[in-house]
């Protein structure tokens, strides 16, 4: 009896304006290959930058996989993870009959990327006196129009301070949702912080992640009194390769259990209640573009395997 050939790894990323934030999704992809010969594996982006998913799964075709286990590289479930990745997906079917897929979960909040932003925060404090009991962390997020989404980096932030001793972990976000980081540096001060590290929610560096640390640095020049120091964002660390492969694990053994519970495309959530059942529909995202816009996530109907 021949054992089945394992599923091909997808890896689908969010996408970025940014050169260096791109080229480390590549690099990140090409290194799970190097640490998995036996895996056909390759990955994409939704927008703004090459190579895009379709082109991913072609070149996994012509390697002659034909099933897949894609899992979104991305911290929160929001509206690229519920519907933009299913809905490209399902476009690739269409383009290469017979192949199949299973769906994998997004990465956070895990005990392992904790454990980085743990590390990221050590960094950022090295050589400063005083204990973890003095610092406020101020944990970013993306922000997402989804509360579901919003909801899982205020869940971050909560288990990233249980048992580690600081002072108190708060929650902002840099896009589309409250507070933002000059509010949430102001919250932090509120509550009688001192000193503070703006920690950022993010895989990669980028247009959204640079822009957190600019609106520190002049949140801090204009509060002279308080220390406020910038972690970094979390990279390509060992832990990250080791939990994609966790999550490509769960899909392809389809064990994936996705969070519906709160989810505003199959719940009705407060002042959310038109977009239950709303049919899936792929559309551009452009807030990682270095300018503000007001777009929403409306027209996911997203397919979970439970």
């Amino acid at each position: 009896m021949t054992t089945p050939t394992p599923p091909a790894l997808l890896i689908a990323g969010h996408g970025t304006r940014d050169d260096a934030g791109a080229e480390a999704f590549r690099d990140f992809v090409r290194e799970l290959g190097r640490r998995h010969p036996e895996l056909p594996v390759a990955g994409g982006f939704i927008e703004l930058s090459p190579p895009p998913l379709g082109d991913a799964v072609t070149e996994l075709v012509e390697r002659g996989a034909r099933r897949f286990a894609a899992v979104p590289l991305m911290l929160v479930s929001a509206g690229h993870a519920k519907g933009d990745i299913p809905a490209a997906l399902a476009r690739e079917k269409e383009r290469h009959p017979g192949i199949s897929y299973t769906y994998g979960r997004p990465l956070g909040p895990h005990p392992a990327l904790l454990r980085v932003l743990e590390r990221r925060l050590d960094e950022a404090l090295r050589g400063t006196d005083g204990d973890r009991s003095e610092v406020t962390v101020l944990l970013v997020g993306r922000g997402s129009t989804d509360p579901d989404a919003n909801a899982e980096v205020f869940k971050a932030s909560r288990l990233l301070w249980e048992g580690r001793g600081y002072a108190g972990v708060e929650t902002a976000f840099v896009s589309l949702a409250a507070p933002d980081v000059p509010s949430g540096l102001d919250r932090c001060v509120r509550l009688g912080a001192r000193r503070i590290v703006v920690l950022p929610y993010f895989l990669f560096t980028g247009i959204l992640p640079d822009r957190v640390r600019r609106q520190t640095e002049d949140w801090a020049a204009a509060h002279p009194d308080v220390e406020v120091r910038s972690a970094d964002v979390i990279g390509p660390e060992p832990e990250l390769l080791d939990l994609v492969m966790e999550r490509y694990e769960e899909a392809a053994g389809g064990m994936v259990r996705m969070n519906c519970d709160s989810c505003v495309y199959r719940i009705a959530l407060p002042g959310f209640e038109d977009k239950v059942g709303l049919p899936q529909q792929p559309h551009f995202h452009p807030d990682d573009d270095g300018h503000h816009h007001g777009h929403h996530h409306g027209g996911h109907a997203h397919e979970h395997a439970h």
